[in-house]
C-alpha cells in the first residue's frame, strides 16, 4: 500500500484497489468489471494476454511468493519442516484456517497436500476456508481459542495481525508462485497503468517487496 500511496501522491489520482483470490479476480474482469491493472499469476496473466483480456507486452513480474503456515500470534511454533512434522502439527490442530480450495491458487495446493498427507477426510471437521488467504488469517487471529494453523502465501500472513509466519512449506509441497501485473485491454489511462506496473515492479521499491514477502 506504501507504492500505491506514494503514486497517488506523485500523480494526483487515486488508486482502487480491490483483492481476491485469483480465480475471483479474473471471473470479475470477465464479468465486466472496470480494470486498468491486473495482478495475477503468471499462468493466468498469460492466458488473458491470449484471450485478448490484456494488452501484449505490458506484462511485468512482481515477484515470487511462497507458500507458508501460521499460528496465532504468541502461541508455540509447532515443527513444519518435513511432511511427517506436518502431518503431526495438522492432526494437533483444532482448526486449520485456508483460502478458497476452489478459487484460490493457495487454497488448491493446500488441498492437494493434504489429499497427500491423506488427512483430507481425518481433517475435514476442522478445516475453515475462507474467500482468500488474507481474510483466512483475520479469521484465525480472531478465533477463540488456541491450537489453531494456518496455511496461505507468506505475504498474506506478514501482513495480518494477529498471526505469525512458522516457516515456508516443507520444499517437497513447495509452491512458488510468480504474480505478474498487466494492462487491461479495456482500461481508461494506459499511460498511467503503465507507470503504476513500473512502480510496483521497479527497482526503487524491491526492498519494500522483499519485506512484504516477495522473493524478488
Amino acid at each position: 500500500m506504501r507504492v500505491i500511496e506514494a503514486f497517488e501522491a506523485a500523480h494526483h489520482c487515486r488508486v482502487e484497489a480491490n483483492f481476491g483470490a485469483v480465480g475471483m479476480m479474473k471471473d470479475r474482469l470477465l464479468t465486466g468489471a472496470p480494470c486498468d491493472v491486473l495482478i495475477l499469476t503468471q499462468a493466468l496473466i498469460e492466458q488473458l494476454t491470449a484471450s485478448g483480456e490484456l494488452v501484449a507486452g505490458t506484462a511485468r513480474a512482481l515477484g515470487t511468493v511462497k507458500t507458508g503456515v501460521a499460528v496465532k500470534h504468541g502461541e508455540a511454533t509447532p515443527d513444519v519442516s518435513t511432511p511427517a512434522a506436518l502431518r503431526t502439527a495438522l492432526q494437533a490442530a483444532t482448526g486449520i484456517y485456508f483460502p478458497d480450495p476452489v478459487k484460490a491458487t493457495a487454497g488448491i495446493h493446500f488441498m492437494s497436500v493434504l489429499q497427500k498427507l491423506g488427512l483430507q477426510d481425518e481433517l475435514a471437521s476442522r478445516l475453515k476456508p475462507f474467500p482468500n488467504g488474507a481474510t483466512a488469517m483475520k479469521a484465525m487471529a480472531e478465533a477463540p481459542g488456541a491450537g489453531l494453523i494456518g496455511c496461505t502465501q507468506v505475504t498474506e500472513i506478514l501482513y495480518t495481525p494477529g498471526v505469525s509466519l512458522i516457516a515456508n512449506l516443507p520444499v517437497e509441497f513447495e509452491l512458488a508462485t510468480v504474480y505478474t501485473a498487466a494492462i487491461c485491454s479495456r482500461s481508461s489511462n494506459p499511460q498511467l497503468a503503465t507507470e503504476l506496473i513500473q512502480a510496483m515492479s521497479g527497482q526503487q521499491n524491491h526492498a519494500m517487496r522483499r519485506s512484504c514477502g516477495f522473493d524478488a
